[in-house]
């Protein structure tokens, strides 16, 4: 009997898993496929009640930790995750905050402490597809840039993935999604029309079709509600997220089944 087919998706904070892999956790899991999203923080530094920020008066980390919680919960919900695993570590912000040199900030996690709790989950999940970040971590978060090297670690003492990718947004994609926004008289946020995080095409290794599950991972980003301020394509309404998420790309960064090209299905090779 050919073993359970295994994806598991590294993430740095709750919300992460939305926009990236929410088309991939919810196609699979639809497809039969066992679903394990990890979280590494708890999502302290987020927004907190009306938009509060942290190091604001109303900003409480422990309370804004509980509401993503529920929030994150409710987004595997939406997503048809089977698993949700957390490794409860305390979110560094984003680059710069001075939140970055707390001891107890992810950012500054002993990799082989932190590996050594992920290698656990891979050895009990047995995923053969693992996604993370890459090495700058998709736009240079710490915790995504942590989230990576704990990851690649753990990959290295269990050994049990055949397969590592790395969420990316091809270089022809930027061009598509502002052109598409465009003609929806949406304005292009500088972001995008920047695109700093963009991947040259040739680059990419997989590109997954998702367009049928666009509603589940709408529903998913929809569910974190209190980052609503910060998530743009929420204001796009589910009909032009969806076009503008019908499909997930990948760097293919690890492969023991030898294959090349672009591929349209992650578990190319496996099945």
């Amino acid at each position: 009997m050919a073993p359970k087919l295994t994806l598991m998706c590294v993430h740095a904070h709750p919300d992460d898993e939305a926009i990236s892999t929410g088309g991939v956790l919810a196609r699979y899991a639809a497809e039969g496929v066992e679903t394990v999203l990890v979280t590494c923080t708890n999502g302290e530094l987020g927004d907190g009640p009306d938009g509060v920020g942290p190091g604001e008066r109303g900003h409480t980390p422990d309370a804004v930790a509980v509401v993503r919680r529920a929030e994150l919960e409710a987004s595997c919900a939406a997503l048809g995750v089977a698993h949700l695993e957390l490794l409860g570590y305390h979110d560094s912000g984003m680059a710069g905050w001075p939140q970055n040199d707390a001891p107890e900030a992810f950012w500054h996690a002993d990799v082989e402490e932190a590996a050594g709790r992920l290698a656990g989950l891979m050895a009990r999940y047995r995923p053969q597809v693992v996604v993370t970040y890459d090495e700058h971590g998709f736009y240079g978060h710490p915790d995504h840039v942590r989230a990576h090297r704990v990851t690649l670690r753990a990959i290295e003492k269990t050994g049990v993935c055949d397969k590592l990718y790395y969420p990316a947004v091809p270089s022809s994609a930027v061009a598509r999604i502002a052109g598409l926004l465009a003609a929806r008289g949406v304005q292009v946020p500088e972001v995008i029309e920047d695109a700093p995080f963009a991947t040259p095409d040739e680059e990419i290794g997989a590109v997954v079709d998702c367009s049928a599950v666009a509603g589940a991972k709408y529903a998913s980003l929809s569910a974190h509600a209190s980052q609503a301020e910060h998530i743009f394509f929420l204001s796009l309404g589910e009909a032009v997220f969806g076009e503008v998420f019908g499909e997930e790309a990948f760097v293919r960064a690890r492969d023991r089944t030898g294959r090349d090209g672009v591929e349209d299905d992650l578990f190319a090779g496996l099945r």
